[in-house]
């Protein structure tokens, strides 16, 4: 693989590598959020934040997170389209840093033979719906010169709080109502239609 000598220092440089090295996976391992991107063969590109202590580097080119429960569920969608998947960190203290993991992946859900064994790797959370395990084919890092500088106070209780009021028959029905297909009408693979007596329509 090719590969460029980052020196932020002397200006923005990208840098590629084959692998999450444990200097990169520590800089994982302190982020408080990271950004999804996934994108269909047609339709629209969906970008993502997720926090909550959410993601684990597993190696040097597999790294899974886990999804709880939203209004949309695109990434589902798209990787059964088209299994393309990058995820972005960005320092927002402390030295510039933009990291780009760029791979493969796959959606587990509740009930499948991983689900257990990769769900307990991460903090409980409600409402969790799936687990995205992706396969790393390049690393890049670049300086983000222009990310700001953010103070981190703490992460929201606003999604547990609303789970929690939903409660699991509340949760189901929600995620059969809203779930079900991306926005541009593609099948996210779950839940699954008309499963538990709820009918989901295609949002095209």
């Amino acid at each position: 693989m090719r590969r460029r000598t980052a020196d932020c220092e002397n200006g923005p440089v990208a840098t590629q590598f084959g692998e999450i090295s444990d200097r990169l996976g520590r800089f994982i391992a302190a982020q408080h959020m990271f950004f999804v991107a996934t994108a269909a063969r047609d339709g629209r590109v969906n970008v993502s934040p997720k926090g909550l202590d959410s993601l684990r580097v597993l190696g040097p080119n597999r790294v899974v997170w886990l999804n709880g429960t939203g209004s949309g569920n695109e990434s589902a969608a798209h990787i059964l389209d088209s299994p393309r998947m990058t995820l972005m960190f960005c320092a927002l203290s402390g030295k510039p840093l933009i990291l780009r993991l760029y791979g493969t992946a796959r959606a587990i859900h509740e009930g499948d033979t991983e689900w257990e064994e990769l769900v307990g790797l991460l903090p409980p959370m409600r409402g969790a719906r799936n687990i995205f395990d992706v396969d790393i084919d390049l690393v890049q890092t670049s300086c983000g010169f222009g990310v700001p500088l953010f103070d981190y106070q703490e992460q929201r209780t606003l999604m547990d709080s609303w789970a929690a009021h939903k409660g699991p028959d509340g949760l189901r029905r929600y995620q059969h109502e809203k779930n079900g297909y991306s926005i541009d009408g593609f099948p996210t693979g779950w839940p699954d239609p008309g499963a538990d007596g709820f009918e989901v329509e295609s949002a095209s």
